[in-house]
């Protein structure tokens, strides 16, 4: 004969031995301790073993309980999972992301493969450019989200990561000491260019432009090729190349930020999914880059 073990006994379960004592697990799970303590008593009858040892320091898992404690916390997650793909509504259409060319090897992969598997029916269109174009493209309605790099973030966008703006040149190159100084930069309204300009002039040293593109691979092959430097955030310097530190003679790059946006009412219901799936992976591990 079939036995069914009670999902809201495990959870009750799970939750005291997660945080050692039933009036800890009552407020988790929202029951009175006196709810907590009986379906223990009740999943413990079930199975015929005692699950927890209790003692002055709060309440162990027996060797039973060890033993049934992965087991339930899988099998709880599996129930979760089935539970939200049965109840959640299947949403279809395109919801459209911009996002600088500098920052999507670093920042694209962290949340785009969890939410695909989470609308599997969303379309996600990629617009790559500068911050500035691609804001103008926000608030023209043709992009629905955006992540921008930019020196500050204005009042109608969310901070997520405060970064460092730092000089990379080739490994044991030697661009860094030519004068004028050789800089690959970006296109004429690159979130960079000021900065850079600003920070040489302000120690006197010259300056010239080796290439003003758009094509993130061509300045990273221009400074791989020893014929320039560039500035770039810290938490996206390429491989291969290296942060030129005091020694190089270049002036320090003031912080960056990496900002999200989104339309002025907020988007619909897949905008605003993408922003948490980018809030949830971008912002947390990355709230300040050292």
């Amino acid at each position: 004969m079939a036995r069914n073990l009670d999902i809201s006994l495990l959870r009750a379960f799970v939750a005291v031995a997660d945080t050692g004592g039933m009036t800890a697990a009552s407020g988790v799970l929202n029951l009175t301790q006196a709810a907590v303590s009986q379906q223990i008593k009740r999943l413990e009858e079930q199975i015929g073993e005692e699950l927890f040892a209790r003692d002055r320091r709060g309440m162990k898992l027996t060797g039973a309980g060890e033993r049934l404690f992965g087991r339930a916390k899988r099998l709880l997650a599996l129930n979760d999972e089935i539970w939200t793909e049965m109840t959640t509504p299947e949403y279809e259409g395109q919801v459209r992301l911009g996002i600088p060319s500098d920052i999507i090897t670093t920042y694209l992969p962290t949340f785009l493969k969890n939410f695909a598997r989470s609308y599997p029916r969303v379309q996600i269109s990629l617009q790559s450019g500068s911050s500035a174009r691609l804001r103008s493209e926000l608030q023209a309605g043709r992009v629905d989200v955006v992540l921008a790099t930019e020196l500050s973030c204005d009042p109608e966008g969310e901070n997520l990561v405060m970064d460092r703006l730092v000089w990379v040149g080739a490994r044991g190159g030697e661009a860094a000491r030519q004068r004028p100084l050789p800089v690959s930069i970006g296109c004429s309204d690159c979130a960079f260019r000021a900065p850079i300009r600003e920070a040489l002039q302000q120690v006197g040293i010259e300056w010239r432009s080796t290439s003003e593109v758009t094509n993130t691979s061509a300045q990273v092959a221009t400074v791989a090729a020893d014929i320039a430097v560039m500035a770039w955030m810290a938490s996206t310097v390429p491989e291969g190349l290296e942060v030129l530190g005091r020694d190089s003679g270049l002036p320090p790059l003031p912080p960056f930020t990496v900002n999200l946006y989104l339309p002025r009412d907020g988007g619909d219901h897949i905008v605003q999914e993408l922003a948490r799936h980018i809030r949830d992976a971008v912002a947390g591990p990355r709230r300040m880059v050292a």
